[in-house]
């Protein structure tokens, strides 16, 4: 009898790790690449970038910058006021309209989080996209979304561009990057050293658009130009192995501006001087914490660069999806708009999947209010 229920132990056991080995299985690919060991000429782009010093990138601003490193005092802080960060009920979520976009004019369609499909005159590129359920190397663990996407990626229209900032995972998604590749037929463009994690998940080469600082594209008859952004990468414990940013996208008479992840820096004044004013501008306004003040801007000083860039509508994005830091889930979007009203700024604030166009944006509608 001993034995029999030793064997099933056994059993159990075994299939517990055989699970686990499974749902473990991708982590390795997850990790990226290091991209300096990719090929020389990828290497040799990235030795030349003035953001590249002693193996590694960083923020050339003259500000020092913290970039987030676990504070041992915050655990405690986890376990304290957690249903606040969620929200109280479900999220509203609405489902895109089809069709094509519109050979003239501007509009936008946010998923969650920063992912978020911009229309302008009549081309579709798509940023920053992540449809897993974690921002996570597994998903076995990390924050759950709060509320499913708006389409699922085998109904999203074509599009002509994808947008990448950095190689976070609630930015950069392997399993969404692997689908996209075989779905669509759109180019990538990303900052220097990201290539290399595309290409081991099987994006083609000739697909990948790497990009430095001020550096510029032009796919599908429109102007791609990187510009700065104060942010940090990494998807292990090494960090800074690729280049972070943020994207200008302009068309003939449109323009928009989006920020990636970063913190405030005066650095928004020249990039509105030297390609605003925009007429969309989509900002991080969640996941700040004083833990981490340079990295990830607050609502304020998301509104601060929204009238340095020289934008007319501002499109919070970053906040909702994920909970990634100790704030309550709806703080974001009540200090923007606080702050946004109070600084005449034009907001607009989308439920997933709801379309926006710039030229007849809708009055605000606090929807998340009774969520929050």
């Amino acid at each position: 009898m001993a034995g029999l229920r030793t064997a099933r132990r056994l059993l159990v056991g075994g299939a517990a790790l055989a699970a686990a080995g499974w749902a473990l299985r991708d982590v390795p690919a997850e990790l990226g690449v290091r991209p300096l060991v990719s090929g020389p000429e990828r290497a040799a782009r990235m030795r030349r970038s003035p953001q590249f010093k002693d193996g590694t990138f960083f923020n050339p601003m003259p500000e020092p910058t913290q970039t987030g490193r676990p504070d041992p005092s915050m655990l405690a802080e986890l376990t304290r006021d957690r249903t606040q960060r969620r929200p109280a009920g479900l999220i509203p979520v609405l489902t895109p309209p089809s069709g094509e976009p519109a050979a003239e004019g501007l509009r936008a369609i946010w998923y969650g989080h920063a992912s978020t499909l911009i229309e302008i005159e009549g081309k579709r590129v798509l940023f920053d996209p992540i449809w897993s359920n974690r921002p996570s190397p597994s998903q076995l663990v990390g924050p759950r979304r709060h509320h499913p996407v708006p389409v699922e990626l085998g109904q999203l229209p074509q599009v002509d561009a994808i947008v990448i900032s950095h190689d976070h995972y609630d930015h950069l998604d392997m399993a969404t990057v692997r689908r996209l590749t075989s779905s669509q037929k759109a180019p990538f463009l990303v900052p220097l050293g990201i290539g290399a994690h595309l290409e081991r998940w099987g994006v083609p080469l000739f697909r990948i658009i790497e990009l430095d600082w001020d550096e510029e594209a032009v796919v599908a008859g429109l102007r791609f130009v990187s510009t700065a952004a104060r942010h940090f990468s990494g998807r292990s414990l090494t960090r800074n192995d690729t280049l972070w940013g943020s994207w200008v996208v302009a068309g003939r008479d449109k323009r928009v501006f989006y920020a990636g992840d970063s913190g405030y820096f005066e650095g928004y004044k020249g990039i509105g001087a030297a390609h605003g004013p925009f007429d969309l501008a989509l900002m991080p306004i969640g996941a700040y914490s004083p833990a981490w003040p340079d990295i990830h801007m607050n609502p304020e000083e998301a509104v601060n660069a929204t009238i340095d860039l020289g934008a007319t509508l501002m499109l919070p994005v970053h906040w909702a999806t994920f909970t990634l830091a100790l704030h309550p889930w709806g703080e974001p979007v009540d200090r923007l708009w606080r702050e946004a009203k109070a600084r005449e700024v034009k907001i607009v604030v989308p439920r997933p999947g709801e379309l926006v166009d710039t030229a007849d944006a809708p009055a605000l509608d606090t929807w998340w209010e009774m969520l929050a």
